[in-house]
Formats: C-alpha cells, structure tokens, sequence
C-alpha cells in the first residue's frame, strides 16, 4: 500500500491520522491545506491548487490529508485506499475548537506557512454545516469510489486505533509491523 487518500469533516482527525500512517507506514505525507493556502491566510488561484494537487498526486507513494472536492477524483484514481473520518459533529466541533486554542496565534505544523490559528465564525459555522452538506457529498464520493478502489469509513476513534493496528499487521514493510508467528 503506498498511496493512502484521508477525507472528513473539518476537526475528524485527517492529519493526526495522516501523521499516524506516515509514522507506521514510512510514507510521505501531503497536507493539502498548504496547497490551498499561499500564505498569510491568501487562497491559491483554483487552477494552481488543482495544477499542486495533481502534482503531488502523481508521486508514487503519499498519504494524502485533506478534501478538496475538485481533486479528489484525480487523488482517488491514484489511491490504494481511501479512508473517509466520518466522526460525529460534536467530536469535530470539540476538535476543532481544542485546536483553535491549543495553537492560537502559531502556525499548525500541517497548514500553510504564516497561517496562524485563530477564532473564525465562519470557519465555525463551515465546520457545523459539514455534517449536513460535505459530509452527504464525501459518503457519496467513497461509496461510489468503493468498487475501483479500497475503502474504508472509519466513525469513531477505536476504529481508527483497531484501522491502524490491522493496517500495521497488512503492511509487512511498516517498521513497526510484527512478524507472523513461526510454525
């Protein structure tokens, strides 16, 4: 398995878990926030977020973290597995807001450069909606994603812990995979 797609809502865990698989997996990791974000809270032009996505996408291993509705067609065909964080909003909500204050005024090791963290009401109120607007459109994409391509939906946080302890077991090149029991 070299190139993991992660999707979910705002606050469902994509980067921790891409960090996670990158950990194990000894893979690259693409945040897409930075492609996104030029800097200083300044969008890209939409033709080079797509021109950056497909870029990174072409690479022959990543974990890939983030939605990006437009490239996600061009990253899935690519994937050996989409995960979709299907976490319920008051995880997302609680995440979202631990991680406003937790890094408030710094910069997020997986966003854009000079991006500080701040309290955005928009960003809140995007966040909220994801669960009846994005949410709908991401379990679309996966199912409809489901027969050309390894899926999973992960719900809840055990499921990612008991995900990523399978995976390690699968993946015999992951450095922290254990060998199979002699006969």
């Amino acid at each position: 398995m070299q190139r993991i797609m992660i999707i979910g809502g705002p606050g469902s865990g994509k980067s921790t878990l891409a960090r996670a698989l990158v950990d194990r997996l000894d893979l690259p990791v693409v945040h897409m926030d930075p492609i996104y974000w030029k800097g200083d809270w300044i969008l890209r032009d939409p033709a080079q977020v797509m021109q950056m996505a497909r870029t990174a996408a072409d690479a022959s291993a990543w974990v890939f973290d983030g939605n990006h509705s437009r490239s996600m067609a061009y990253r899935a065909e690519r994937a050996d597995l989409i995960v979709m964080l299907d976490m319920p909003r008051s995880v997302r909500m609680w995440r979202v807001l631990w991680r406003s204050a937790r890094f408030y005024g710094r910069t997020r090791p997986d966003m854009g450069p000079n991006c500080p963290e701040r309290f955005d009401w928009a960003f809140l109120k995007f966040c909220w909606n994801y669960q009846t607007d994005g949410r709908l459109s991401a379990l679309q994409f996966v199912t409809e994603w489901s027969d050309r391509c390894a899926t999973r939906i992960l719900r809840s946080r055990a499921e990612v812990e008991v995900f990523l302890t399978d995976l390690v077991v699968r993946c015999p090149h992951s450095p922290l995979a254990t060998p199979p029991p002699s006969q």
